[in-house]
């Protein structure tokens, strides 16, 4: 009989227990995705002063083909209060961001999900990288799913039977365009709604930046297509639904941020910069429809006499020269404002956020070299993702989490999705619409998104089920702690405020 002594016997059963050990840490840091995979943490948080317990569901759900095959994997992160009895009447926020090709995570982990970055109170980055409790979440009234597209997070592509993956052409066809991406994300929804009991609830959409797009073509394709009716969708610096802005309105529509991001740096007229925002706003916003606008569509035939008045008053809000807005024949760019305003001082401004100041390698030239907010902001946000998804909600894998993933060429032929969300709103008399924006966004500028709202129903019949809402910040206007709070607020309030009573059924009356 062959004979181990006891201390080879250890060391040897050490050996065996580690090797097990790293199989198992393999296993879950495959980089393959699990097609359908769960992971459920328990936890507990205060939100306005309330303390309540929630569970996390991180996982992945397929997209199917017409055959049946599972030709994509999403992946999701699931809030739900678990001191509720009865969510039949527990609203359900579905929340998508933009890009095309951005991940869920930023309003994941900086608006309204349960943890947010550790930032400072106006946004900026803070060490160590991690997140912190979100006293402002909106997951007090509703239960958060926030879901990644495909090739976005830890979402893919998936090969089929024989191990191969689509082509690009096919890939596009199946998911990388305006009508594919609503079409697929739809079908997605219906099954998780489905599997986790939710169609009784109260169904909202979110969606940012392009994610605006997203939600307001899903608006109409969930009611015509999976028989899902919902009750609210909010658009949080919406970019283009399908709604043109173009020549002198796009031109004219961009001084009112001009405008509050010049005031926010103090370069404006000191009789302008005494007034509170707000009024300032109101009184540009005043001048670029009624003066601006018309100036702007007389084009190379506006008397110089009068060309050379607005241009005055265009500086005069802008905090730029007459020379300026003179030499850019009244139609001064973004890019050209974003290197411009703050020239003398040699620092840019921000795309996104033109709080964020940048610094370029010559202060001559008409755009900047860089996006300072964006730089910030993956500063903070992509070791805060991967941290809190590993680490605190126990969901492990090799496979890259994408902040942006691989989409193109995208498909942006037949964008009608703003004309579909006012259809969706036509048909189902429960749908209510929010915007909100931030007054230093340059990207998907405020004003823009108070002319979408106002053209989204030119009947003015639905006017009391549209609102607007604006904030001291930028793209991101949940990244300024005061903002946190507001816009979660009117959030929460909204929600609250397109809540049904059983008693109040879906009909039009002739008054």
């Amino acid at each position: 009989m062959l004979s181990i002594n006891k201390s080879k016997f250890a060391a040897l059963c050490l050996i065996v227990t580690a090797l097990l050990s790293t199989v198992k840490l393999y296993a879950e840091n495959e980089r393959t995705l699990a097609v359908e995979q769960t992971v459920v943490t328990k936890h507990s948080t205060k939100v306005n002063g309330k303390k309540f317990s929630y569970q996390a569901t991180t996982g992945t759900q397929p997209v199917w083909n017409k055959s049946g095959d599972a030709i994509a994997s999403l992946f999701y992160t699931y809030y739900q209060r678990t001191d509720i009895k009865d969510n039949s009447s527990r609203p359900l926020v579905i929340s998508f961001n933009g890009g095309p090709g951005s991940a869920s995570v930023w309003m994941h982990v900086a608006y309204t999900g349960p943890r947010i970055l550790n930032v400072n109170d106006e946004g900026y980055p803070l060490q160590p990288y991690g997140v912190k409790t979100n006293h402002y979440s909106i997951l007090d009234v509703a239960d958060i799913v926030f879901v990644n597209p495909v090739n976005t997070g830890y979402s893919r592509v998936l090969p089929d039977k024989e191990g191969k993956f689509p082509s690009k052409e096919e890939q596009t066809k199946m998911f990388f365009g305006v009508n594919a991406d609503i079409k697929y994300l739809a079908e997605w929804v219906n099954t998780f709604v489905t599997r986790n009991n939710r169609w009784r609830s109260p169904k909202y959409l979110i969606g940012e930046s392009y994610g605006t797009i997203r939600v307001s073509g899903l608006a109409l394709e969930l009611q015509n297509r999976q028989w899902m009716y919902l009750n609210g969708v909010i658009l949080v610096s919406p970019t283009d639904i399908g709604i043109k802005r173009d020549g002198p309105v796009r031109v004219a529509n961009r001084l009112p941020y001009f405008a509050a991001t010049a005031w926010h740096h103090k370069v404006l007229n000191e009789a302008l910069q005494n007034k509170d925002l707000d009024d300032v706003l109101s009184e540009v916003e005043s001048f670029a429809m009624n003066s601006y606008l018309p100036a702007l569509t007389k084009g190379g035939f506006i008397e110089q006499s009068e060309k050379q008045k607005i241009a005055e008053k265009v500086a005069y809000y802008s905090g730029l020269s007459i020379e300026d807005v003179l030499g850019s024949n009244l139609d001064i760019s973004n890019s050209f404002f974003w290197k411009s305003l703050l020239r003398d001082k040699k620092l840019t401004i921000g795309r996104l956020d033109s709080r964020y100041l940048g610094i370029d390698k010559k202060s001559v030239g008409d755009s900047p070299e860089y996006n300072a907010e964006l730089s910030s902001w993956l500063h903070s946000f992509t070791p805060a993702i991967n941290y809190y998804l590993r680490e605190e909600l126990k969901f492990k894998t090799d496979i890259k989490y994408n902040m942006f993933g691989d989409v193109h060429p995208w498909d942006n032929r037949k964008n009608q999705t703003g004309q579909n969300l006012r259809l969706a709103m036509t048909e189902n008399p429960y749908l209510n619409v929010m915007i909100q924006s931030g007054y230093y966004d340059g990207a998907t500028n405020y004003f823009d998104a108070k002319y979408t709202l106002a053209q989204l129903d030119p009947s003015g019949l639905m006017s009391e089920r549209l609102s607007f809402k604006g904030y001291r910040s930028g793209h991101m206007m949940y990244l300024r702690r005061k903002d946190l709070k507001q816009s979660n607020q009117d959030l929460r309030d909204f929600i609250n405020n397109t809540l049904v009573k059983s008693d109040q059924p879906a009909v039009y009356l002739n008054k």
